[in-house]
């Protein structure tokens, strides 16, 4: 796995954990910070995108209501929720290709949730890839 890979599975797990807690956990960060097979700027990637969504976690949480259909948010599985607030914080706030965000996002879901929960990510996160880029819809 790379140290990219590997910080935002880290950063994946943070987000999980603080969905349930409603609040930063310094020692969780502090651990994965100390993950050897995370390496310079993937460590800031991680420790500023679990801050990031923390700090936006209101306005993302709304991103994903408004695309979440049929479902109340708390039937959303957090394991999806944790892969969509990544992704749709990396398509919103950073760099990095919005269809690298989405793919992440679907390993993840794979990995750490539900034989669907890929299809409904991934359909989401089409729709937020549609709203964050209207010209690409012409």
């Amino acid at each position: 796995m790379t140290s990219r890979k590997q910080a935002r599975d880290s950063l994946y797990k943070l987000v999980y954990e603080y969905l349930f807690l409603k609040e930063p956990n310094e020692k969780s960060l502090g651990i994965f910070m100390s993950d050897s097979a995370i390496k310079g700027e993937d460590l800031e990637y991680m420790k500023s995108a679990y801050y990031g969504i923390i700090e936006n976690h209101d306005a993302l949480i709304e991103i994903v209501d408004s695309f979440k259909g049929k479902f109340s948010l708390e039937r959303i599985f957090k394991p999806d929720l944790s892969a969509l607030l990544v992704a749709i914080y990396e398509m919103k706030f950073t760099n990095i290709p919005h269809s690298v965000s989405i793919s992440e996002a679907i390993e993840l879901v794979k990995t750490y949730s539900t034989e669907q929960s890929n299809k409904y990510v991934n359909g989401i996160l089409a729709s937020v890839f549609k709203m964050l880029n209207p010209q690409e819809n012409t």
